[in-house]
């Protein structure tokens, strides 16, 4: 027996005798938004900074980052749906409608950061200090609010018929999917990309965790260049299992942008921790000796 979950978590009564959704989505991502809180503020703890800062900063990063992920919605063009950029253009108004869904992670990301560095200058805190306390938390946080995805039966995969699949209702069928007599509801199943970005979420959260407790040369920035790296490769990876992707060219723009970040983060990252190159060590040695060479 087929399982479809709904989207529908409570119906608040309306004195008109309407009700008032509340939907899963929206409660997983402001959970994954508070466990990611709780533990940056554990991590700043660690590093003596008053965890209030954590909570202070979250509401400007919940604001911003939902900007953020709506924008990135709103300038994108699935593939196989009509709810893209040019429908947007044709219908403003619908921007504001965050109801029907519609987020963009990239785009939370950078509003999130946007609003760490001015409340790190408000607070006069070291920005990237700021930022790799939140790294693990974003991660894990992350990796619950995938799983609104599942109640909304969205991000799922290619037909499949590994046992675990997971069945899609005609409804939330998306346009290449729709033919019932070739993918019928009670039997076609469908791969659960949500979960593998999910999982793949959790254990990149894990791993900074641990880099941050036990990494003795780690700097300020680290941790954000590793959530680069690490999320950069992981949404690489599974955008082969997004039928409805935004492509450019052929290719999906996630992917694009996973590659941007993983060369970019990954070279930031290694010319921190290997330094400049000998020819400018040298030359570094060199300017010194000459300084200590000349008469007082």
């Amino acid at each position: 027996m087929n399982f479809f979950p709904s989207s529908v978590a409570i119906s608040i009564p309306l004195p008109n005798g309407q009700s008032f959704p509340i939907y899963w989505y929206g409660i997983l991502i402001v959970t994954g938004a508070l466990v990611g809180a709780f533990i940056a503020t554990r991590q700043a703890k660690r590093h003596g900074i008053d965890p209030d800062h954590i909570w202070n900063a979250l509401l400007i990063a919940l604001i911003l980052g939902v900007i953020g992920a709506r924008l990135y919605h709103v300038i994108s063009t699935p593939t196989g749906t009509n709810i893209g950029f040019e429908y947007y253009v044709q219908n403003p108004m619908e921007i504001l409608n965050f109801r029907q869904g519609g987020l963009g992670i990239y785009g939370a990301v950078a509003g999130g950061v946007l609003a760490l560095f001015l409340y790190a200058r408000y607070a006069k805190l070291n920005f990237l200090q700021l930022v790799d306390l939140a790294m693990p938390g974003l991660a894990i946080g992350q990796a619950i609010g995938r799983w609104g995805n599942f109640f909304n039966q969205e991000l799922y995969g290619f037909p499949t018929t590994l046992p675990w699949g997971i069945p899609i209702d005609a409804a939330h069928r998306l346009p290449m999917f729709a033919d019932l007599s070739q993918y019928p509801v009670a039997t076609a199943r469908f791969q659960p990309t949500f979960i593998y970005e999910s999982l793949w979420d959790l254990g990149m959260g894990l791993l900074l965790l641990y880099v941050a407790r036990r990494w003795t040369k780690e700097k300020n920035g680290d941790l954000f260049l590793l959530w680069g790296v690490l999320y950069g490769f992981g949404r690489f990876l599974v955008e082969f299992q997004r039928p409805d992707a935004w492509m450019i060219s052929g290719v999906a723009t996630a992917q694009i942008v996973g590659l941007i970040l993983v060369v970019v983060c990954g070279v930031a990252l290694a010319y921190r921790h290997t330094g400049p190159s000998k020819a400018t060590a040298a030359a570094q040695t060199a300017r010194q000796r000459r300084q200590r060479q000349q008469p007082r």
